[in-house]
């Protein structure tokens, strides 16, 4: 059996190489893309997570397995030449959320079905999450309760992984916003307490051991907990050192245990670097990179109406607007106000709800004609100044073509790079 480059994260900052790694948690096959491109020249492996609402035994919001999302992401990397053996899945908030309308029984049932097909198909990361209540529960349960119910799970996923393959290890925790992220804007944050953070792994350990399942809990390498980062829709908070330096300190009693820090979306640079200095080490993005592709789709948006003017039928904003206004469920109860600041909401939000919209036919047929329409031709540099300005620069020295497709994955690169910096800061001279 293959060790799981994981199950020594602990280690990695006290060895040459990466501390940290990032978390990429897409369905979006341009950042998957994008991602592999920027991964590849560096020492990190490339770890893409799906959601238990995004993919599951049921289809989830893309309409895909857990082997099915194996399969979509493989095919990319086939693509991109990028090797298989660098490639980590991981499983986000696998519990009974999805089907928490469900008496808990009904729910537990469930997520154990999704938890096996996560682990059948090869995911090596899983994210154990079952403090929400269920039907007639508390809207969150007790440290005792949902460590019982993540063991629960991890049972199951031990007993479905495939013989022979990569052990899988385990993350628990979840003091973070449901998956999906906050739903209004966010004045301020409380960082996990110490004894907290020490009293979920203590409560876990124990419930791992008492079921039987003491091998498996070695396995467990990450502590979800709230370091003080976050996005709302128009606000982000940025992360204090400070204000997390004493949760930082409890890692000295987890041995082999590091902390996933959640929504560093939007998170600066030097932000993420501080991150993993002081133990975040896993560092989840999602919307983050989905919101910097869609300014760039944007940006080529505009360009292809100022180069072709009124050559389609419509521009892809007003398609995504249609789509949006459409099938409503994925926006309309996370977005507040007069009609014109929820329409800017559904395009602009930080929470870029827009997300779940792209897999539409509709959205996806936009986006193509789009391309098609803008092809390979090099884009005069002032268009790519006036609405993609954060590219202009590089399209001015020659280090980016500017061209459509090009500028899109580039949009994602540069953001991904923040990532690697802040993970590997010595890997890659030509980012410095």
């Amino acid at each position: 059996m293959s060790e799981n480059p994981l199950h020594s994260i602990a280690d990695w900052r006290d060895r040459p190489g990466p501390s940290g790694i990032p978390s990429i948690c897409t369905a979006h096959p341009l950042v998957i893309e994008a991602a592999m491109r920027c991964i590849a020249p560096t020492p990190l492996p490339l770890l893409i997570e799906a959601t238990c609402n995004q993919v599951n035994q049921d289809g989830g919001y893309t309409g895909m397995t857990p082997a099915d999302f194996r399969r979509f992401v493989e095919d990319i990397a086939g693509r991109m030449d990028f090797p298989l053996e660098r490639l980590i899945l991981g499983g986000d908030h696998l519990g009974p959320n999805p089907w928490k309308h469900l008496p808990a029984e009904e729910a537990m049932a469930k997520a154990e079905t999704m938890i096996r097909a996560y682990a059948g198909a090869g995911f090596s990361k899983l994210h154990l999450d079952c403090s929400m209540g269920c039907a007639g529960e508390p809207a969150a349960l007790d440290d005792a309760e949902t460590a019982v119910r993540a063991a629960r799970l991890a049972a199951a996923a031990e007993a479905a992984r495939p013989a022979g393959g990569v052990a899988p290890v385990y993350i628990i925790g979840t003091e973070v916003p449901i998956p999906g992220g906050a739903m209004e804007e966010i004045e301020a944050l409380e960082v996990t307490g110490p004894d907290a953070a020490q009293a979920t792994f203590s409560v876990h350990r124990d419930a791992f051991h008492a079921a039987g399942l003491a091998g498996a809990f070695d396995r467990v390498v990450g502590l979800v907990v709230q370091p003080g980062v976050e996005f709302g829709n128009h606000n982000v908070i940025d992360y204090d050192p400070g204000a997390a330096a004493g949760l930082s300190a409890t890692l000295g009693g987890m041995p082999g245990v590091v902390f996933e820090a959640h929504s560093t979306d939007y998170q600066t640079r030097d932000a993420l670097a501080s991150l993993v200095r002081d133990g975040f080490a896993i560092l989840k993005v999602g919307p983050g990179l989905t919101f910097v592709l869609r300014e760039a789709l944007y940006g080529l948006d505009a360009i292809a109406e100022e180069l072709f003017p009124g050559q389609r039928p419509q521009t892809l904003r007003a398609v995504m607007e249609a789509v949006m206004l459409d099938a409503p469920g994925s926006w309309d109860r996370y977005y507040h106000g007069a009609d014109a600041e929820r329409a800017l909401q559904r395009h602009f939000s930080y929470s870029d709800r827009i997300r779940y919209y792209w897999p539409d036919p509709r959205a996806e047929r936009a986006v193509k004609e789009l391309f098609a329409l803008l092809g390979e031709r090099a884009l005069p540099e002032t268009l790519v100044g006036q609405y993609l300005g954060a590219s202009y620069a590089d399209v001015r020295a020659g280090r980016l073509a500017p061209q459509a497709r090009e500028l899109a994955l580039a949009a994602v690169e540069r953001l991904m790079r923040d990532y690697v910096f802040a993970c590997c800061p010595y890997s890659i001279p030509a980012f410095r």
